[in-house]
This record gives C-alpha cells, sequence and structure tokens, in this order.
C-alpha cells in the first residue's frame, strides 16, 4: 500500500489535491493506498508515520514547508517530497532538500499526472527487488525495503521487518550478505543494517526508528557513518 500525506494551510488545497491524488490512482487501478491530511507542518513533524510520498505547501507559518523538509531529512525520512508554491521562485530552495519534484498553485492536471508517474515509478523501484527465504517445505517472499535489520544467532539468521515480523531461518551471515544489495551495511559481526533505516549511530550504537537500537563494532563506526553519507548522496529521489 502507498502512503501519502498532505500539508498544506489551506483547506481547499487539501481537498483539491486530495481528489486529483484520487483520480489519478482510480485511472491507474491503484485501489491500495491513504491519504492523511494535516493543517499545519508542527502536526506533520508530530506524526510518527513514514509517509511514501509527502505533498508540501511551501509558505506555511514556521517552520515553512522548506524548513520541513530540512527537519524530515534530518530525521533521516525517505519520502518523496512534492512542493506545491504558487510561486516559481522557490523552485531553487526545494531541490536543497532531494525534492521530488514541485508543483504550481493551481494545479496542472496533466503536470500532476507527469508527476504522479514518475514518483511511483521511483516508489516501484525501492520496493521491488526480494528475497526469497526457505523454511523445510516452505517459502517466503521478502521485499528488501521491508528488512531494517537481521542478525546471526548460533546457525539461524533472524530477519527483523518494518512491520514487527522477525522471520528466522537457517544460513550465515555471508551468503546472506551475498543476496541483498548496497543498502546493507555490515555494522557488527552478527548485524547487518538497512540504511534506510538508520537515524543515527551513537556511543556503539545504531538508532532505528521508533527507538530501535542495535550494536555497531568500535571499528566500524566511522565506516558506516560514511557508508550512510555516501548512500544518501548517491540515492535519487524519482
Amino acid at each position: 500500500m502507498i502512503t501519502f500525506a498532505i500539508c498544506d494551510d489551506e483547506p481547499s488545497m487539501i481537498k483539491e489535491i486530495s481528489d486529483h491524488l484520487s483520480q489519478y490512482m482510480k485511472e491507474k487501478n491503484m485501489a491500495s493506498y491513504s491519504v492523511s491530511s494535516f493543517s499545519d507542518s508542527r502536526a506533520l513533524l508530530a506524526s510518527n508515520d513514514d509517509f511514501d510520498l509527502i505533498f508540501l505547501d511551501v509558505r506555511m507559518e514556521q517552520p515553512d514547508g522548506v524548513e520541513t523538509a530540512r527537519i524530515l531529512r534530518k530525521r533521516g525520512s525517505h519520502s518523496l517530497l512534492v512542493f506545491v508554491t504558487v510561486l516559481k521562485e522557490y523552485v531553487f530552495d526545494v531541490f536543497e532538500v532531494e525534492a521530488c519534484d514541485y508543483l504550481l498553485k493551481p494545479l496542472d492536471n496533466i503536470r500532476f499526472r507527469r508527476t504522479m508517474d514518475r514518483a511511483v515509478r521511483s516508489l516501484e523501484q525501492r520496493t521491488a527487488k526480494s528475497i526469497v527465504v526457505r523454511k523445510g517445505t516452505s517459502c517466503e517472499v521478502i521485499l528488501l525495503s521491508r528488512i531494517v535489520y537481521c542478525e546471526v544467532q548460533g546457525r539461524k539468521i533472524y530477519i527483523h521487518q518494518k512491520d514487527g515480523r522477525v522471520t528466522d531461518y537457517y544460513d550465515k551471515m555471508q551468503a546472506f550478505e551475498q543476496r541483498v544489495d548496497a543498502r546493507f551495511f555490515k555494522c557488527h559481526r552478527s548485524y547487518l543494517v538497512n540504511l534506510d533505516y538508520v537515524r543515527g549511530c551513537n556511543n556503539g550504537q545504531v538508532m532505528l526508528p521508533q527507538g530501535g537500537r542495535i550494536p555497531v563494532s568500535r571499528l566500524r563506526e566511522q565506516d558506516l557513518i560514511e557508508a550512510l553519507l555516501r548512500y544518501r548522496r548517491g540515492r535519487g529521489c524519482c
């Protein structure tokens, strides 16, 4: 399911974006989605939800849309950001915070559809990769985008997923590493973390969403920070 958020201090604009979004998703036969609305940036920042795409009004009471985006990025948010503005002058500001695109008010339907096409493609690319975990005669397909981290205990790998589920099976960490991509970093001999979920690193621990923590070895702490910076710089938005 794709999760959207709309943050605008004009109720009429929230409705307009919501209507365009509803029409687009209907035309694309994409019924699995949700939309959350926020009347100011403080309400959005107070939310614990991790949205796939956020429509942000640029001109709001402080923090404005651009500053709100900076705060979200500092928190480690990977949400696609689409700014909505009345002035073209703000275009260069919004791309400083890795915005996916910007839309001018009032919304143009053709431009909106093009923006959504790009955003949906980007989201599909993020979530398409997966691994198959075999347990006896059964198997489970797990999207890489849903794996927060994995750990090895004895002869078993434990895969911790975004929704709290833990899948375990017999394997070696080295073999698991070869099955995942560059978003994963070995922060400890027993732990492999998805950089998409890293919120910081301090005192020998990797900070994860919702207060989660896993260890990072002293010798790997600086490597983790550098890997995280490289990953963020090299990661395209749309």
